[in-house]
C-alpha cells in the first residue's frame, strides 16, 4: 500500500512533535524543516487538529502541540483518517468507478480485507513507538 503525501506528513508532524511535547510548533517551522509547502503543510496540520490529536493556538507564543499523550494515538487510527477519502483502486471510489468487473469481481473484497489488516496492523503501533528527537549539539 502506498501512503499520500498528505498521510505522510502527518505522521511526521505527529512524530517531530512527540519528541519534544512541551514544545510548540508553527506551521512556518515544521514547514521548512520537512522543506514542504507551508501552505501543504497547514492543511495537514489543521487535519490533525479537527481529529483531536493536536491543539493549536494563534498569536505570540502559539502553534501547534500534541493534545494528547503519545502512547493514546494509534498509527493505524492516523493513517485511516488521513487516508480517509483516497480509495485503494477506481472500483472503492463512490464515484467514477468505469470497471466492467465490478458486479461480479472478487478481487475488492480481498483488497478491503487487506487493507483492514493494514490498519490494524498499525494500530498495534503507538505514536510513542516512533517518537522522533532530533539530535542537539
Amino acid at each position: 500500500m502506498r501512503l499520500t503525501s498528505f498521510t505522510d506528513y502527518g505522521l511526521r508532524v505527529l512524530m517531530r512533535m512527540a519528541g519534544t511535547p512541551e514544545q510548540p510548533f508553527t506551521t512556518g517551522e515544521l514547514a521548512e524543516e520537512f522543506r514542504v509547502s507551508r501552505n501543504h503543510l497547514a492543511k495537514v496540520i489543521s487535519t490533525l487538529a479537527a481529529n483531536g490529536w493536536l491543539e493549536t493556538r494563534r498569536g505570540g507564543g502559539g502553534g501547534a502541540i500534541l493534545a494528547r499523550p503519545p502512547e493514546t494515538i494509534r498509527l493505524g487510527d492516523v493513517v485511516a483518517a488521513l487516508e480517509g477519502d483516497q480509495a485503494i483502486v477506481e472500483c472503492f471510489a463512490p464515484e467514477g468507478n468505469t470497471c466492467p468487473l465490478t458486479p461480479q469481481c472478487r478481487l475488492k473484497t480481498r483488497l478491503a480485507t487487506a487493507n483492514a489488516a493494514f490498519i490494524a496492523d498499525l494500530n498495534r503501533t503507538t505514536l510513542a513507538e516512533c517518537i522522533y528527537r532530533p539530535e542537539t549539539a
